[in-house]
């Protein structure tokens, strides 16, 4: 046996094409994660990226560019930064680029062992002659193939020279440090083809042969396969199509490996006539378009365009005649089909006994309805939204063609839709009904053959005159013959069907000649019994002719590989529109989805042959594409009930008048509202109807994946509601920048009233769909809140946080791919709305000359007015519209800004005072003439003025900065009001538990610190770290005293920080009304509180000496002047 474990060919030539068809999966998982920034799509990516993302232009010029970005600080910072967000990224796409060339290595590698003879008594000959043999080595140069149209179709030429480039530059191997020492032959491998799929691209001259010979594969390999895949059944498919009109269906998957292998050897497409018309008279007699590998579509009038011995063996398949007779055919057929299904799905009609008599009718309608659909679905298809091989809409024969099929055959999309649905719902109910009987078949088998047994030993009894029987006499000879018969079955042997058959078609035709002979059809009870023992003979004859190649058969007949891409395109509009007309077609719908997850069959075939570690990840790849398909169809569910509700709100809200505590009888009538009530319980009914369509479907395992109906619904519904609130989010906090009056308070109101509106439906929604309404909306608010908040930070971050590829989140983190949260185009320079609210409180509460803070009061207010900017109110308007997720994240995404303006303050410093030399002097002098700090300085209005005086002109950017931290720790504050206030208002056990829980560690740290034989937390506990989020969560942290970044010491901060302070109080007065100082003219830029804070956080930063003696100098300057 060629696939032996004993066998090293075998098996070697077996592995590689399990890798082979792995690569391909990650090929294709890798193309939905390509990063947009090797796309430079627009034009902000490309201002800010394109100097340090180059394509293979950069191996001209090299040391150019990186000398470029050396000599540029901020190119080299931007650099720095885009390789640690991408670097595991770009191994991993380089890791699938150089499996490919290893791929192609090593297929030559076997072939000149097998050539030199390393495998014992195996040729390339003799592997080709073996049935096994010859597959695999066809497969094998098939996926090398599918693989480079793989990856120029789904990653363009140009994004995989700027990602190899950037792994080159990022991996050490341009400094000759990388242990990648293929890594120029990969670079010469997936260099860019010129080929692109996007719409009018044109395709490059001999592509794809050229591209295809970048790797020489050996020629005599190649020249056999093709010879191979020409001539011979390769996977025995004919023998599953007996009818030659199936022929080119039963050869399909060999003529698309065909057409891959030809394009190693484009001499014959080129120019050997005789041997294209003997493949496209074999393969392509009666179709132009194929799919390969998983239901990429080929268009053969346009990809053999260029071809001239090809494109002349076409001109008889394209003749418009022989087109038009095929279509006309396969039209008629279709209408046929569907009424030849609709008869066996009709109750009753398709039975067991049914089924075992009419095995080869049934198989034969099965057989018409796949090929119809086959061609129908190939050939009618809009291939322009679709990836193909080439833009073979925009070819003007396609066009004709496809125009000619669908005018010819006069059928609807909808038409070959239902031929698929029934189907596929026949082709499942018969494989559930096979599957039972061949479960069933000895024990079948068994009970009929007691049961005839027992008939001839009764009737034995009855012609021996011991047991009575109406009119029935003595015969010896009768009851001698039925003990004979009696035995005969009894020695009937399950193990030897065949002989078994035999005797008992001999037996049947025994009991009907003695029943004739006999004369025995006069007594009623002898004829019954007779016949049952025949029906039992007949049942035992059935259950034998029940074979397992009967299944196997059928799973070829019903391949749906070739439509993997075109049931998305074509049909889900279909199925969507029929589960909205008529919600219980999800019960048919699951066949459909079952047919469709046969395909992975396809590519998982040889990985679980060879026993590869691959098969998890490349099934489960696959079964999550089809169960997202599944939900994608599905989802139109979710999305009808949400249209209801609106409706169902609308009424409640807008019509239904709210019952009060005490009704007046006479009232009663007004509020009874008898239209609007029916037209609520009718949307209801609605609802639980799409509710009830959905829970009519059993689990089904697609694939690997199990798809419980209830979760789906439950997850469509999340996805739906996700889908909602983040759009008005999205919509509502927008803000006109040019407005004079600010818009915040109106949009939050607005937002608020939608965010009740969708909080009020689900409560009411919950009851009649059997969720969790509460669970789910506080659930889903988190993530939507967590999420963008987290993409708003990412702005602040030099290593982002982005999803990542294959990772086990869950379906409720905030990357989950089966409710994903959406992303919209940003509107201003903020990421999202989160960003915007965030900067529009900022601009409400500019701290300019025009508003002054009041702490007393806790509000800003216009210098000129006097009247109020914003008060606390407005938080609890952010409250009111995304809840206590919305102040949290708000809260975190000003910590953030809080850490910019610190780190920007600390980069003035160390520019500005720390490099230059006649500042530090000026310290230094400064700083001895305070020594020690307890005595009073002499003449203080000469010493002080004068170190001002030389500082004067870096107090505006400290100022700014000062003020800008200030100002965010103060509306933190007040943020952290709101939720204090909530917490305590709505849960004051969670505030008082919390508060305590505070108390007790606090208490039992400072008792370690004074006794260090005391417990203290470990570094692996969670704890500090659980109760620090549920502070922020329930408003007790303190933002003031919190450490936002670490610091390196700072000569004579305190000194500077000091100059700094008294600088600016002497801009300052105190306010009896206001209990605080103010700014003693309005023109100044110098609000107090936002001062002081901004202070006080910065200094909290350092260490704690620091701030004493930042405190010491402080006294001594107020004791040298007092």
């Amino acid at each position: 046996d060629f696939l032996a474990e004993n066998n090293l060919c075998g098996q070697t030539l077996l592995r590689l094409v399990s890798r082979g068809n792995a690569v391909i999966a990650e090929l294709l998982r890798l193309s939905d994660f390509i990063p947009s920034v090797f796309k430079l799509d627009n034009k902000h990516e490309q201002m800010k990226y394109g100097p340090i993302v180059s394509d293979f232009s950069y191996f001209r010029g090299s040391e150019l560019f990186e000398n470029r970005i050396e000599q540029n600080p901020q190119l080299q910072d931007l650099d720095d930064e885009f390789r640690e967000n991408n670097i595991q990224i770009l191994s991993r796409f380089y890791l699938a680029f150089e499996s490919i060339h290893k791929y192609v290595v090593d297929l030559n590698r076997f072939l000149d062992e097998l050539n030199e003879g390393v495998y014992i008594q195996q040729t390339l000959e003799s592997v080709l002659i073996n049935q096994d043999g010859k597959q695999l080595m066809c497969e094998a140069l098939f996926l090398y193939g599918v693989m480079l149209l793989v990856i120029d179709m789904k990653i363009d030429g140009l994004v995989r020279e700027r990602m190899l480039v950037a792994y080159y530059r990022y991996s050490g191997a341009a400094r000759g440090a990388g242990s990648d020492s293929n890594i120029d032959d990969v670079c010469k491998l997936l260099r860019s083809t010129g080929y692109s799929n996007a719409a009018g691209a044109k395709r490059p001259a001999n592509y794809p042969e050229s591209y295809f010979a970048r790797v020489m594969v050996n020629p005599v390999f190649v020249s056999m396969v093709v010879g191979r895949l020409r001539s011979d059944d390769v996977y025995s498919q004919v023998s599953a199509y007996p009818l030659p009109e199936h022929r080119s269906t039963a050869l399909s998957t060999q003529a698309s490996m065909l057409y891959v292998a030809l394009y190693f050897e484009p001499d014959i497409l080129h120019s050997q006539q005789a041997k294209m018309r003997e493949i496209v008279d074999k393969f392509f007699p009666d179709n132009w378009v194929t799919s390969f590998y998983m239901g990429n579509l080929v268009n053969l009038v346009e990809a053999w365009e260029p071809y001239k011995a090809a494109k002349t063996a076409m001109l008889n398949t394209l003749e418009l005649n022989n087109c038009k007779q095929h279509a006309l055919n396969h039209g008629q057929q279709l209408r046929t089909s569907v009424q030849s299904v609709n008869h066996f799905l009709k109750e009753g009609v398709l039975t067991s006994e049914f089924m075992l008599d009419n095995i080869p009718k049934l198989m034969n309608t099965l057989r018409e309805c796949n090929v119809t659909m086959r061609w129908l679905m190939l050939h009618s298809i809009n291939t322009g939204n679709l990836t193909t091989m080439s833009g073979c809409d925009l070819h003007k024969k396609c066009k004709q063609l496809r125009e000619l099929v669908l005018v010819t055959t006069s059928i609807k999309q909808s038409d070959i839709f239902i031929l698929l649905l029934n189907t596929a719902q026949l082709e499942l109910k018969l494989k559930d009904m096979f599957r039972k009987m061949l479960q069933d078949k000895e024990t079948t088998w068994g009970k009929c053959k007691a049961e005839g047994v027992d008939r001839m030993n009764e009737l034995a009894e009855v012609f021996s005159g011991t047991k009575p029987l109406t009119r029935i006499e003595r015969n010896d000879q009768l009851k001698t013959w039925f003990e004979q018969i009696s035995n005969q079955i009894t020695k009937l042997d399950y193990a030897d069907s065949t002989s078994a058959g035999r005797k008992m078609v001999q037996l049947i035709q025994a009991l009907e000649e003695v029943q004739e002979f006999h004369q025995l059809e006069n007594n009623l009870q002898v004829r019954q019994f007779l016949a049952d023992t025949r029906q039992f003979l007949h049942q035992m004859i059935r259950t034998v002719n029940i074979r397992e190649e009967v299944l196997i058969t059928m799973e070829i007949i019903a391949d749906l590989s070739y439509a993997w891409a075109i049931v998305d395109q074509n049909y889900t509009t279909h199925m969507q529109e029929g589960i909205k007309r008529n919600p219980s077609l999800v019960t048919k719908l699951r066949s459909t989805f079952l047919k469709l997850s046969s395909t992975l069959e396809l590519p998982l075939l040889r990985i679980n042959q060879a026993n590869s570690s691959d098969l998890i990840s490349v099934s489960q790849y696959y079964s999550n594409e089809l169960v997202a398909y599944v939900r994608k169809v599905l989802q139109i569910i979710p999305q009808t009930m949400f249209g209801l509700l609106a409706r169902i709100v609308k009424i409640q809200t807008g019509q239904i008048l709210e019952l009060p505590t005490r009704l007046e009888k006479d009232r009663m009538r007004d509020y009874a509202q008898l239209d609007a009530r029916y037209e609520v319980a009718k949307l209801t009914h609605g609802i639980s109807t799409f509710t009830e369509g959905v829970l009519t479907m059993k689990s089904t395992l697609v694939g690997v994946i199990k798809i419980d109906p209830k979760q789906l619904l439950e997850d469509g519904i999340r996805k739906e509601l996700v889908m909602q609130v983040a759009r008005a989010m999205h919509q509502t906090i927008m803000f006109n920048p040019k407005a004079k009056v600010s818009e915040l308070t109106p949009k939050l109101t607005l937002l608020a009233q939608s965010m009740d509106a969708f909080r009020r439906s689900f409560e009411y929604i919950q009851d009649y769909v059997n969720i969790y309404g509460l669970k789910i909306w506080q659930k889903e608010m988190q993530r939507i809140i967590n999420y963008n908040v987290e993409q708003e930070c990412n702005s602040f971050l030099r290593q982002k946080v982005e999803k990542k590829i294959g990772s086990k989140s869950e379906k409720w983190g905030l990357y989950g791919l089966q409710i994903p949260i959406p992303r919209f185009q940003p509107v201003d320079s903020s990421v999202n709305f989160i960003g915007r609210l965030a900067r529009e409180v900022l601009t409400t509460y500019r701290w300019q000359v025009t508003t002054s803070y009041v702490d007393l009061l806790g509000t800003w207010y216009d210098n000129k007015t006097k009247n109020e900017v914003a008060d606390t109110k407005l938080f609890t308007r952010i409250h009111g519209a995304l809840g206590v997720y919305g102040l949290c994240g708000l809260d975190r995404l000003f910590s953030f800004m809080v850490v910019r303006e610190l780190q920007g303050f600390i980069s003035v410093v160390q520019r500005s005072v720390l490099k230059d030399r006649t500042w530090l002097e000026m310290l230094d002098g400064l700083w001895k003439t305070l020594l020690p700090h307890k005595k009073i300085v002499e003449n203080p209005l000469k010493v002080y003025t004068s170190a001002n005086q030389r500082a004067n002109k870096v107090w505006p950017t400290f100022i700014e900065a000062a003020m800008r931290i200030g100002q965010i720790q103060l509306i933190k504050q007040q943020i952290a009001n709101e939720l204090n206030f909530a917490c305590k208002f709505e849960s004051k056990f969670l505030a008082s538990g919390v508060a305590t829980m505070n108390k007790a560690l606090l208490t039992a740290v400072e008792a370690h610190y004074k006794d260090p034989e005391r417990p203290y937390p470990s570094d692996d506990s969670m704890m500090m770290y659980e109760l620090t989020s549920y502070l922020d969560g329930v408003g007790m942290g303190e933002a003031i005293k919190k450490i936002y970044i670490t610091t390196k010491r700072i000569p004579h901060l305190s000194l500077l920080c000091f100059l700094f302070t008294i600088s600016q109080l002497q801009k300052l007065q105190y306010s009896k009304p206001l209990c605080g100082l103010v700014s003693k003219k309005p023109t100044d830029a110098v609000d107090a509180p936002p001062f002081i804070i901004g202070m006080i956080t910065l200094l909290h930063q350092f260490h704690v000496d620091d701030t004493n003696k930042f405190i010491e100098i402080l006294g001594q300057y107020l004791r040298s002047f007092v």
